[in-house]
């Protein structure tokens, strides 16, 4: 037995439990099917195959969550935060012992290679520890002294919130919301990507097999325009975290406006990496291919726009068409794939789209450009050259394996091209000036940059854009700020002058 077949034979015993039962809700610590009844698929962008039936909830499941948060809340608030950090530890050990099952059921639901996603579990486990070891700590504050009163600051959790999940790498990035959220003391509605919702379930039940009490975190399947919409509108959810569209971001707002809900938003991107021709050009192809590549091309921080100096274009244009002509395409249960199916059919005819308005455009499909096989959602790995910052390939975020290469003459130009777009989530900068490195960066507006780098996360390091990629910050005190409110004491230290009024 190959080693393929070997992990398609793992990934179907762990996914037996799906295919046989459905995937259920879970509110109040108790597996639960949809009030209405209804279910929806999930089916795998390998072959099309139908991985399980799931709840199709609405708003009275949302209701159902959300007085299971609110009942919890207190009780978990009000829990020590050395407790809350052995819980979190606990969880983070259970991701670990799990990490194959998670790694395996998220590449069958999702497509994604499963040489990046046993590494997303195990980071997932990071984020627990992370924060674990921040919950006693959390609600720390500062001293603040004037002359009549000693003022102190505390932080307080805000109460039951709403996540909502993305499907692109669904586990990590809901241990990257949940996972400070709870290190806080707030409790969890959490509602996963109806196109990806398996590992959702398993995290969860990972959390209470750990230790974490009932309805402290409650899993709510369904689509965005039910259930989504649901959670957004739900009074008593104080605040809504939410990995996704920008369009969607900007519903959400509108939903959770009527009881000024509070938001944080990650968003799309369309983000620059620039190379000059100073570069080390061998490292900066390398971090090139791999941030656009890479997870499908299915990521936010990916580097869709390559902007490089013209004095290097050709050089590079030429590198970049021999090394994405050999990237591998293939099952992501095989540990040689570089690039799986995506993640559905819908998605795969957008992406596709872009084939056609390239050349419409009068950009060149310089490598891919075409879907792969009768079954699935395989595309082949695409760079476009010849294009412009004006043309739709240059401008929308595509979500897929596709590299669109723009030349540029000056620093000055290279800047301007780089911030002519709606996003500011991330930019790369490469070239061995330092000089010019602190220009430039001053200069982008994005979130997050990184110079002669890859996306390299730290965790104590703050995550997120601006303009259309977003609305607040994640990692370190900055997710804590979020989910926590800021508290002010004063104390007076004397017998003050008060002013006398009526007297």
């Amino acid at each position: 037995m190959s080693v393929l077949d070997d992990n398609i034979a793992k990934a179907n015993g762990y996914l037996s439990r799906f295919r046989e039962s459905g995937l259920s809700n879970q509110i109040a610590g108790q597996a639960v099917l949809a009030a209405g009844g209804q279910t929806f698929q999930t089916t795998s962008p390998i072959d099309d195959t139908v991985v399980a039936e799931v709840a199709r909830s609405g708003g009275d499941d949302i209701a159902a969550a959300a007085a299971a948060a609110k009942e919890a809340f207190p009780a978990w608030r009000d829990l020590g935060g050395n407790k809350r950090k052995q819980i979190l530890h606990n969880i983070a050990d259970a991701i670990t012992d799990r990490a194959e099952e998670i790694a395996f059921c998220e590449c069958v639901d999702t497509g994604q290679a499963v040489r990046f996603m046993a590494k997303a579990a195990l980071r997932g486990a990071e984020n627990f520890r992370f924060f674990a070891d921040r919950a006693p700590s959390a609600r720390d504050g500062q001293m603040l002294p004037s002359p009549t009163l000693m003022n102190v600051t505390t932080r307080v959790p805000i109460g039951p919130v709403g996540v909502i999940t993305p499907w692109n790498t669904p586990f990590m990035l809901s241990t990257w919301k949940i996972a400070p959220a709870l290190a806080a003391g707030c409790t969890i509605v959490h509602k996963p990507a109806e196109l990806a919702p398996i590992s959702a379930r398993i995290l969860v039940e990972i959390a209470e097999d750990a230790g974490l009490p009932p309805g402290v975190w409650n899993t709510v399947n369904g689509y965005g325009e039910d259930a989504g919409r649901a959670l957004t509108e739900h009074p008593d959810i104080k605040a809504i975290a939410f990995v996704g569209e920008s369009q969607t971001g900007s519903a959400i707002m509108a939903q959770g406006a009527p009881s000024l809900k509070r938001v944080h938003f990650e968003l799309g991107g369309k983000n620059p990496v620039i190379i000059f021709d100073d570069a080390d050009l061998d490292r900066a192809l390398d971090a090139a291919i791999f941030m656009i590549y890479s997870l499908n091309g299915e990521r936010c921080t990916s580097s869709s726009r390559l902007l490089v100096q013209d004095t290097i274009a050709d050089h590079i244009e030429e590198r970049l068409i021999e090394r994405v002509n050999k990237i591998k395409v293939g099952h992501p249960l095989d540990p040689d794939t570089e690039i799986g199916p995506l993640i559905h059919k819908s998605h795969v005819d957008k992406v596709a789209g872009y084939f056609r308005l390239a050349q419409e455009g009068g950009a060149t499909i310089a490598a891919g450009g075409e879907m792969i096989g009768e079954r699935g959602c395989f595309v082949r790995p695409t760079l476009f050259t010849g294009a412009s910052n004006d043309m739709r390939i240059a401008r929308e975020e595509i979500f897929g394996p596709v590299l669109t290469v723009i030349r540029f003459s000056s620093e000055r130009d290279a800047i301007q091209i780089a911030n002519d777009t709606q996003y500011g989530l991330t930019a790369y900068v490469w070239t061995n000036d330092l000089t010019r490195s602190l220009r430039v960066t001053q200069q982008l507006e994005a979130g997050m940059i990184w110079v002669n780098s890859e996306n390299v996360r730290h965790l104590p390091t703050p995550f997120g854009g601006v303009k259309a990629s977003g609305i607040g910050r994640d990692g370190g005190d900055w997710s804590f700020d979020f989910y926590m409110e800021q508290k002010h004491i004063g104390f007076a230290t004397g017998q003050h002058s008060i002013p006398r009024l009526g007297c």
